[in-house]
């Protein structure tokens, strides 16, 4: 057990942490690098140069003549997967903390550092990317040191592309990381931090253990559920999975034992002996908290229940993904699912379409609201259709977000404009140094799941990094706009909206139905209103069919008899006429900016 490290790599989206990883695992001999990022094997991942899922190895190390195992865990920077670095967290006792030398701390950076911080992990600084042209080292220092209080000399220089500096990592690790701690004659405990579907083997944990220690045939149950397995097969993590005949305290491995549904698999739960059970849990594990839903719904009906299989084994591979079937009306059976970010939602609608190959359609991302009544009630509401009556409510109180914004100062005008516009209110702002200021701001939810990431990139041409935490909820003054058509409401297309946008809101989605909606031989009057109130109007003409067009000559009263005639059918086709609502309506207004 002294010889054992384990550690994970924490840093802002970009700083280079597959790459470094990569030349650590050259380093120890563990694997040959052939294309780039060895760890991120998923093709998405590839495609768009980010790491979605952590990606833990095990690399055999020899320091002053001893063999050291280290157990790395590679983790995602984007703020959307922070979920998969707390997992990755709880199954360490020292972080890799890199920084770019070109982009000095950012935002993600000092959020995985505070998450490092509160597990008691042993932080190693390191500054990356140090053979760039545009690296200043020197100013990243004295960020470092002013975020961590470190001394100068803990810390590396480093480069993930020439593979300086990697040597005193390994070194650092070894001398400064503290080996884990357990008793490997109490019963046995393992924490499971992440775990996989394989469609021969089934569901594969892999674990971390803290106490004890697991050999192969062993009877196991899992703590939180109950059930009891055969530990068929355990070993360890390297490029492949290498089976061992025992894995004793502080080792970090995987489990095979025939699981076939994946209810039975929950992140965060403790593996133990049947025969000799631990007493309780290993606790510090944190449930997942949705920032967005967004309703799921298979194209074709049918598929409801293979969608429903896909995305039970993509939340074995996610546990960040929470989701419960509803219905609407326009679209059917589908499911109402919670992401952590936008980024998120596009990554598993991407991987359903392509691991599991279901084709489904996605609804306006919103968040979830309390409602209170008269009396004093509370209802979560997750989408505008679950809304109680407007006259039994007494208040609406929606999911508020603290935010931090770090950019420079050329660009602070522009953003705290976008702020604003979003509803945000300044909390304080900090320089931090140099040009470089970070801005805190209170804004609701609501306003941030749509487009402010995107927005907040092009106006600060990608300089300013984003962050946010929950705040918990409050008042405001929400109101439900309702979409009819000849007077009858729309379910799908109603929203829950701010009362200052209410209005604007309105009025473009009815010039953006006008447009989508064919004609009928009827008028249609496509409205928008709040409760009983038209705030917006817009109306498609009837088709006509000119039934004076075989009167020439005669008598006037000859045509108007027909039109008379004609204007009884309309009003009668337009008491039993309904309107169809096509599917790209629905897509159009989701996508209004």
């Amino acid at each position: 057990m002294k010889n054992i490290r384990n550690f994970c790599i924490i840093a802002h989206i970009d700083h280079g942490k597959s790459t470094l990883a990569d030349r650590l695992l050259e380093y120890t001999n563990t694997i040959q690098v052939t294309g780039g990022q060895m760890l991120d094997d998923m093709d998405l991942e590839r495609e768009r140069g980010i790491t979605i899922k952590s990606h833990a190895i095990q690399m055999e190390y020899e320091f002053k003549g001893e063999k050291y195992i280290l157990n790395l865990i590679d983790t995602p920077g984007h703020v959307d997967f922070s979920y998969e670095v707390s997992r990755s967290i709880a199954a360490c006792e020292g972080a890799l903390l890199i920084v770019d030398a070109s982009q000095g701390v950012q935002a993600q950076t000092i959020s995985n550092l505070y998450m490092a911080i509160e597990h008691d992990l042993e932080i190693i600084p390191v500054i990356n990317k140090c053979d760039m042209a545009s690296a200043m080292p020197d100013e990243v220092e004295d960020e470092i040191i002013e975020l961590l209080g470190c001394k100068r000399e803990e810390i590396i220089r480093a480069s993930g592309k020439t593979g300086m500096g990697v040597e005193q990592i390994l070194q650092a690790v070894i001398e400064r990381i503290p080996h884990p701690e357990g008793d490997e004659e109490a019963p046995l405990q393992a924490l499971i931090f992440d775990s996989v579907f394989n469609s021969f083997r089934g569901i594969i944990a892999y674990f971390k253990i803290e106490n004890g220690v697991i050999r192969t045939g062993d009877k196991v149950k899992f703590f939180n559920t109950g059930k009891e397995y055969d530990a068929d097969e355990i070993g360890v993590l390297k490029m492949d999975m290498i089976p061992r005949k025992e894995l004793r305290t502080g080792d970090v491995g995987y489990i095979i034992s025939g699981i076939k549904t994946s209810k039975e698999v929950k992140v965060g739960d403790t593996i133990t002996h049947v025969g000799r059970p631990c007493k309780e849990a290993i606790s510090g594990f944190e449930e997942v908290k949705p920032m967005v839903f967004a309703g799921v719904y298979p194209i074709e009906a049918e598929d409801f229940e293979d969608l429903r299989a896909s995305l039970e084994k993509l939340q074995l591979n996610d546990a960040s993904l929470t989701f419960q079937p509803e219905s609407s009306l326009a679209l059917g059976f589908g499911f109402r699912c919670g992401f952590l970010g936008l980024l998120h939602m596009e990554i598993v609608q991407e991987r359903l379409d392509r691991e599991f190959d279901m084709n489904v359609i996605t609804t306006v991302p919103n968040v979830s609201y309390e409602i209170y009544d008269k009396q004093g009630n509370m209802t979560e509401v997750h989408n505008p259709g679950g809304m109680p009556d407007p006259t039994l409510i007494d208040h609406i109180e929606e999911p508020f977000i603290k935010a931090s914004v770090i950019t420079t100062t050329d660009y602070i005008g522009p953003i705290m404009t976008l702020c604003l516009g979003k509803r945000g209110e300044l909390l304080k702002q900090e320089y931090i140094s140099g040009n470089r200021v970070e801005l805190y701001y209170n804004m609701p939810l609501g306003e941030i799941v749509i487009d402010f990431y995107d927005k907040l990139k092009s106006i600060s041409k990608g300089y300013a990094s984003f962050d946010y935490h929950p705040a918990g909820f409050r008042p405001s003054k929400l109101i439900k706009l309702d979409i009819l058509l000849n007077g009858e409401p729309v379910d799908a297309l109603s929203t829950l909206t701010h009362v200052d946008n209410a209005y604007e809101l309105g009025r473009r989605m009815c010039e953006k139905l006008k447009e989508l909606i064919p004609r009928q031989q009827f008028e249609i009057a496509i409205q928008a209103a709040i409760g009983a109130k038209i705030i917006a109007r817009e109306t498609i003409k009837a088709v006509r069919k000119d039934v004076t067009a075989k009167c020439y000559g005669g008598d006037i009263s000859r045509k108007r008899k027909l039109l008379e005639k004609q204007k009884k059918g309309k009003k009668r086709m337009k008491q039993i006429g309904n309107v169809e609502v096509p599917q790209k309506a629905f897509l159009a207004v989701l996508k209004l900016d």
